[in-house]
C-alpha cells in the first residue's frame, strides 16, 4: 500500500466558497469592485475598525501601493528586517528607496527594536515590521520612535491577521498595514491581499493609485464628467470571482483560526520533550502576545542537523521546509551595493528552521505521523 504523503500545505475551501463563485459569475461585474469585494472589504472594516480597507492582487501589490502613496524618490530610506520576504523589500526599491536591513530578535524571530534608533537617518521615511509567524512585533516601542522621528510606520501583515498585540489586533497600529491571501495563509483565494489604511488622509489618494492611476470612481460617482489619467498607479485591485471565494473563507475564519490554534498547541505540547531533550527550540509567543497561529517551527542546533531532518521526513512522505534566505546578504543586495553587515541571528535562523506543515484540514493522525517522524529522528 502506498504510504500518506503529508504536503506542507492544503489550500481547501471549507464552506460556501463555490455557492459565492457562482453566485459572483451571474453578476454582471466580476472584475474588481463588485458586490463580494464590496462584502471582504466591509468585513474588515467593521471587525478592525481600519478607515479603509482595499482587496489587492496581493500582499505585495498592497505595497507598492503604500510606496507609491509615500512618494519616495531616489535617497530615501526604508528600515525592514533583514528576515523577510523580497516583497517587503521590493515594492519600495521599484521606487527608488534604499532598504536598510536590521537584524531579528532571538525569540520572536521579529525585528529587533532595540536595533531601531541606530538605523535611523534624516534620510528615513518608513519603518517596515513584519509580524512573523502571526507573533507580534513589539509596537509601543517601534511605534514611539517612529513618532518621535516622524516617520511612518508599514505593518507587512502577511502572517498576522487575527493575531493581536496587548490586546489590539495586528495591522491596525501603523498608518498602514498589508494583508496577504496567498494560498499559505490563514485565509485564502489562491492569490491576492489587501491595504488597510488607518490614516484617512490618505484614502482618497489611494483610490486612484488602485484605480491605475486614474479618477475612476469619481467618474462612476458623478463627481466627474470624465474618466482621465491624474496619477501614478496601477492595476492592484482584485477581482470579485476571488473575493467570492475568500468570502467563503471569511464567513469560516472561527472555524480556521480555532482549528489552526489546535494545530499549533499539539505539535507544541507533543514536541516540547523532544526540544528540550535535543537543544531545539519552538516558537516563542510573549505573554502579551496573541498569534494568529500561521506557522508552526523548530529551530535546530545548527544547519547539518536541519538538512538531515528535512530530508528524513521528505524520505518519510512529509513534506516540511525552511524559509527565508536573508536580503542584506543576497545577490541583489551585493550587486546594488546596499548595506551587506552582518545579521547574525537572521543568519542562525536561516540556517536551522524547519516549517512543518500547517493547515486547518490537518487531522491528529497526521499530526501524530509528523511528530513520531521527528522524534524518531536520530542525526542531531
Amino acid at each position: 500500500m502506498k504510504k500518506k504523503r503529508i504536503p506542507f500545505n492544503s489550500a481547501k475551501e471549507i464552506g460556501d466558497e463555490l455557492k459565492y463563485i457562482e453566485q459572483s459569475i451571474k453578476t454582471p461585474h466580476i472584475s474588481s469592485d463588485g458586490e463580494f469585494t464590496s462584502k471582504c472589504n466591509l468585513f474588515f472594516e467593521e471587525f478592525f475598525s481600519l478607515q479603509k480597507s482595499f482587496l489587492t492582487t496581493s500582499c505585495t501589490s498592497a505595497l507598492e501601493a503604500v510606496a507609491l502613496l509615500l512618494n519616495l524618490k531616489p535617497g530615501d530610506e526604508i528600515i525592514l528586517p533583514s528576515y523577510t520576504f523580497v516583497s517587503t523589500a521590493n515594492a519600495f526599491i521599484l521606487n527608488g528607496a534604499k532598504p536598510i536591513f536590521i537584524d531579528i530578535r532571538a525569540d520572536t524571530l521579529n525585528l529587533d527594536e532595540k536595533l531601531l534608533e541606530s538605523h535611523i537617518t534624516n534620510k528615513t521615511k518608513a519603518i517596515i515590521p513584519v509580524h512573523y509567524a502571526g507573533v507580534a512585533c513589539e509596537m509601543d516601542e517601534i511605534i514611539k520612535i517612529a513618532n518621535d522621528n516622524n516617520i511612518i510606520v508599514i505593518e507587512d501583515n502577511a502572517h498576522g491577521l487575527f493575531g493581536k498585540y496587548k490586546g489590539k489586533y495586528l495591522g491596525t497600529f501603523g498608518a498602514f498595514s498589508t494583508q496577504s491571501f496567498h494560498e499559505t495563509k490563514n485565509l485564502t483565494c489562491g492569490e491576492g491581499g489587501a491595504l488597510f489604511i488607518n490614516d484617512k488622509k490618505y484614502i482618497e489618494r489611494a483610490e486612484i493609485i488602485l484605480d491605475k492611476g486614474t479618477n475612476r470612481k469619481e467618474f462612476l460617482s458623478g463627481l466627474e464628467d470624465k474618466y482621465s489619467w491624474v496619477d501614478y498607479g496601477s492595476s492592484y485591485r482584485l477581482a470579485d470571482l476571488l473575493a467570492a471565494f475568500l468570502y467563503g473563507q471569511i464567513r469560516g475564519y472561527t472555524e480556521i483560526q480555532s482549528k489552526r490554534k489546535k494545530i499549533f498547541n499539539y505539535y507544541f505540547k507533543n514536541l516540547t520533550d523532544w526540544a528540550m531533550n535535543n537543544g531545539v527550540s519552538l516558537p516563542t509567543v510573549p505573554s502579551h502576545c496573541q498569534s494568529s497561529y500561521h506557522i508552526f517551527y523548530l529551530i535546530m542546533p545548527n544547519k547539518p542537523s536541519r538538512d538531515k531532518l528535512i530530508n528524513w521526513l521528505q524520505n518519510s512522505n512529509v513534506k516540511a521546509v525552511f524559509h527565508y534566505i536573508p536580503l542584506n546578504s543576497s545577490k541583489m543586495s551585493i550587486k546594488n551595493g546596499w548595506d551587506t553587515s552582518e545579521c547574525p541571528v537572521s543568519v542562525r535562523i536561516s540556517e536551522t528552521i524547519i516549517r512543518l506543515p500547517f493547515y486547518h484540514s490537518l487531522e491528529n493522525k497526521d499530526l501524530d505521523i509528523i511528530i513520531n517522524k521527528i522524534i524518531d529522528f536520530k542525526s542531531i
